[in-house]
């Protein structure tokens, strides 16, 4: 197979790339490095597998000419902080959507006929049917994000049907695990970095939250690409359990070792179009055969294992 991995120098993207590089495969990666990190790449660059092509999906002309070759894409490159939407809109319109438009358009000159993409458990909104199937009906959506990424999977839907392609959907909860660059842990690890005895956590730390270590996304994603041949395939990817913010704030402590006091900014979520429940209904992937290896509290503490082990990426990428 030779496949084509936008956001391949990020969090989800290498370590899809590493799997495949694994199993035999070539691959292209394809990023800007704006929030991907060379770093994260550099087993794939000694590979004879692997090229490397820095560039922008908001570049159709330099994205149409790498597309070229392959039988599959992968679409994970986005604009991925949920939190700060409101304090630039036009990242989640361009990053998201137009940036989808733009792979999808390079796959139909190419004759490129299989997309898979990273959508978000977001797009549910503040659903009223928990566990959460991939068919519950769509409530009035709470984030610029997951609107961005619904609207995604709209254009992937219609090319399918007008040019005949195939589209894998995942529908992602929270990913953790090695690379991971932003998020709870991250920023709940480097506050207590700076600050041991005191952390201050957003909303109420009631939030109850699912999340799927990233090794079981990557085998997740692979066995529906594998195992799925429907014109459209929507998959959640999640674990059957979810924790409160406050108890992954203990774990992380732990740990760390420490015993710090929460403080709390008070409401029942961390900011705007912040979900106070998520948890997916993953049967669907399920009767494919995958099943997660790790459980939240495992997975949280392995991210944890990491940003310690890798404290450069604090100064590579801090809070906003």
């Amino acid at each position: 197979m030779h496949a084509f991995v936008t956001g391949a120098a990020g969090f989800i993207g290498s370590n899809l790339v590493d799997r495949l590089l694994e199993q035999g495969h070539a691959v292209v990666g394809y990023d800007n490095l704006s929030t991907g990190r060379r770093e994260f790449i550099a087993k794939a660059l000694r590979s004879s597998n692997f090229d490397f092509i820095e560039a922008d999906v908001l570049d159709a002309a330099r994205l149409n000419e790498s597309v070229r070759g392959a039988d599959i894409v992968f679409h994970l490159s986005a604009n991925a902080d949920v939190r700060f939407g409101t304090q630039h809109p036009h990242k989640d319109l361009d990053h998201n959507t137009i940036a989808t438009f733009n792979v999808l358009e390079a796959m139909r000159t190419n004759g490129v006929k299989i997309i898979a993409f990273s959508s978000t458990g977001s797009v549910y909104g503040e659903t009223e049917v928990i566990p959460t199937p991939e068919d519950a009906p769509f409530p009035i959506q709470t984030s610029l994000y997951g609107a961005s990424k619904l609207a995604a999977e709209g254009l992937i839907s219609a090319y399918a049907e007008s040019f005949e392609m195939r589209g894998y959907i995942f529908r992602f909860v929270s990913i953790l695990g090695e690379r991971y660059t932003h998020g709870h842990v991250f920023d709940f690890v480097q506050k207590l970095a700076k600050d041991p005895s005191t952390l201050h956590i957003l909303g109420n730390g009631l939030q109850r939250k699912s999340y799927l270590y990233v090794g079981d996304c990557v085998d997740a994603m692979l066995t529906a690409v594998e195992c799925a041949d429907a014109k459209i395939n929507i998959f959640n990817l999640g674990t059957d359990e979810c924790c409160e913010v406050k108890e992954s704030a203990s774990w992380i402590a732990g740990r760390l070792g420490l015993a710090p006091h929460f403080t709390y900014a008070g409401g029942d979520r961390g900011w705007i179009g912040d979900v106070p429940f998520i948890l997916l209904d993953a049967s669907r992937i399920r009767a494919l055969g995958w099943r997660p290896k790790l459980s939240i509290r495992q997975s949280v503490e392995l991210t944890v294992d990491w940003l310690k082990a890798n404290e450069w990426v604090f100064s590579q990428r801090g809070p906003r």
